[in-house]
């Protein structure tokens, strides 16, 4: 089944018993924020919340909150996307050109990739403000309501029409700090399509129309989150995967086309040279992204259908319902990987430690095979990664060679990162890249954008075995070293401290002088951290702790630290300071009172399941 609107599908979730309507009235302040959380983390129903406090509009709630349900709305169009891929061509060629390319087998989608004209646009029946919209407020400190699954379409000054457009999912603040009644804050990253629209619009002194969709066919919101080429326009891919044509409407409140069945359009104009303070914002690295001028709106017109549903997701500490859309598109273009990067051939950014914050990647490692193997290829391929989109924000890359083991994959991050302890030889596998730039949402660094990135590459056979567990005698000697108050093992070769100290280089020349040479080789990673108890309470919550606490030029040390010819390495254990710091973002947490609330919600919802 293709679903055409939001109440198409909220209809056949229902049908099928994957969705529940909730009728007690909830507040969109917090408290429905904190019921997705727990609505994902129990693999809970989709919610549509009938009555919201302050709104006459429902909210959708967990839509895409299991894989099985979001691989389920997609069910008659996944394949037709991977029979896609098989045909071996770039898929910016066949958004280009999909006739070109596609045999008789898939005659429809060649139809559905180009949108089409309506007279009839249910979006276009009622108009309303932003502030009778659910004020969606995710977490205490965030500077105002939000927009959290919006469609943000636009089109370059240079190609307008639908072929030069952008659809991208970028985060909408519709109240709050500065911003008049009819203004909202567009955040968005330099390397999205909007960004070169906006440039050039800026460059020709002219404001730049944008149009936000909410709700619709789902294909529109994975379109959305689709990391695809600049000149690829999304709505060819949202045709394709909701096995219909969009269907785009007219109005004179804009030059935009409006997405027909949506069920709310937000028209306006980013005013020429005009931004004001956006955030903070509770984001998916879990911290807040702080406050920072970004694009202002100018809204001239706001659109709902008569049977409006307000959809929205929560981000906050990974894994929330974000991860899903990760999960998914991972599976639709990780069969490009080998021919859009030769020599790659698995990468998987790692939603528990934030999604850009870490990179594994197995690569090829054939260069001169008579000689014992090391990392040669896998540099070149690493700085390919490092340059390739959305890859580029990458802070931790880690590459390992397919010879050393076929049947690795970077599915199990776990047996991954075992696979390249025992390898790794830390005195030649470092590369930095210093002074660069990193995700937005990423404070870990020198400053807004700034920071650096750390390739570590591993190839040939093991070099040691990885210890599993702590004797009494190794954990006492652990707790001897200088302020030191905890250790643990998240797992085999991993070593977290809890450390109170301020030198890091003195923890790491005590370590040299007086751990057990066993001890150094078994755990080749220690990282330092606030509550090594909490840190190891999961793999996941090791990854979040190591990979979104740290920045590498600044927070990696060594036992036994060199630097010969501008290189960086060590003879013993890589030491990563994974602390809290002064000029980290604050750490999400959730208010009691709110949680209480949220808790007797969702057992009520799921006693209905």
């Amino acid at each position: 089944m293709s679903y055409s609107s939001t109440q198409h599908l909220i209809g056949d979730l229902e049908q099928r018993g994957e969705l529940v309507r909730f009728g007690e009235r909830v507040d969109p302040h917090l408290e429905v924020a904190a019921v997705q959380r727990r609505l994902f983390a129990e693999q809970g129903p989709a919610v549509l919340f009938e009555q919201v406090k302050g709104s006459q509009f429902p909210m959708l709630a967990n839509t895409f909150g299991t894989l099985a349900r979001t691989e389920y709305i997609f069910r008659e169009t996944l394949d037709v996307l991977r029979k896609v891929l098989t045909l071996g061509v770039e898929p910016v060629d066949f958004l280009r050109s999909p006739r070109v390319y596609l045999n008789l087998r898939t005659p429809r989608a060649i139809w559905n990739s180009r949108p089409k004209w309506v007279r009839r646009a249910p979006v276009l029946a009622n108009r309303t403000t932003l502030a009778a919209l659910p004020q969606l407020v995710s977490w205490q400190d965030d500077g105002g309501a939000y927009l959290t699954l919006p469609q943000v379409y636009s089109e370059s000054p240079q190609k307008p029409g639908w072929q030069g457009s952008n659809l991208g999912m970028y985060r909408v603040q519709i109240s709050g700090n500065d911003y008049a009644a009819d203004q909202a804050g567009l955040h968005y990253q330099l390397q999205r399509g909007i960004a070169a629209h906006h440039q050039a619009a800026l460059e020709a002194g002219e404001p730049l129309p944008v149009n936000i969709f909410l709700g619709g066919p789902p294909a529109m919101t994975l379109a959305a989150v689709m990391p695809l080429p600049e000149d690829a326009p999304e709505l060819s891919f949202a045709g394709i995967l909701a096995g219909q044509r969009i269907g785009l409407a007219k109005t004179d409140a804009t030059p935009l086309p409006v997405l027909a069945e949506a069920d709310f359009c937000i028209c306006g104009k980013l005013l020429h040279n005009k931004v004001l303070p956006e955030g903070p914002f509770g984001d998916h690295l879990g911290y807040y992204s702080l406050a920072h001028d970004f694009p202002v709106l100018q809204v001239e017109a706001v659109f709902h259908r008569t049977d409006a549903v307000f959809p929205f997701t929560v981000v906050g500490h990974p894994p929330q319902e974000d991860s899903i859309f990760t999960e998914l598109i991972q599976q639709i273009v990780g069969p490009l990987v080998p021919r859009t990067l030769p020599g790659v051939k698995e990468v998987r950014a790692v939603e528990e430690a934030g999604v850009h914050p870490l990179l594994l990647a197995i690569g090829s490692e054939r260069y001169l095979a008579y000689e014992e193997r090391r990392p040669r290829e896998l540099l070149t391929l690493g700085n390919a990664l490092l340059g390739s989109g959305q890859l580029s924000l990458a802070k931790y890359l880690l590459i390992v060679a397919s010879e050393d083991n076929p049947a690795l994959s970077t599915d199990n991050a776990e047996a991954f990162l075992r696979h390249l302890l025992e390898r790794v030889d830390f005195s030649r596998d470092l590369h930095f890249q210093t002074n660069t730039t990193i995700d937005t949402l990423d404070y870990s660094g020198d400053g807004f954008c700034e920071g650096s990135k750390v390739v570590i590459a591993a190839a040939g056979k093991p070099r040691r075995e990885l210890l599993d567990d702590l004797s009494a005698t190794q954990e006492e000697a652990l707790l001897e070293l200088p302020q030191v108050n905890a250790a643990r093992l998240p797992m085999p070769g991993v070593l977290l401290l809890s450390y109170a100290g301020e030198d890091v280089r003195k923890l790491t020349t005590a370590m040299e002088a007086n751990l057990a040479a066993e001890l150094q080789r078994g755990c080749p990673l220690v990282v330092l951290c606030n509550d090594a108890e909490q840190a190891a309470s999961s793999f996941a919550r090791f990854l979040w702790t190591t990979f979104t606490k740290s920045d590498p030029a600044r927070d990696i040390f060594g036992v036994g630290e060199f630097v010969q010819q501008k290189h960086y390495g060590c003879t013993g254990p890589l030491v990563v300071d994974a602390r809290q710091k002064p000029h980290h973002a604050p750490e999400l947490v959730e208010e009691r009172d709110v949680a209480a609330k949220a808790d007797a919600i969702v057992e009520k919802i799921l006693a209905r399941t």
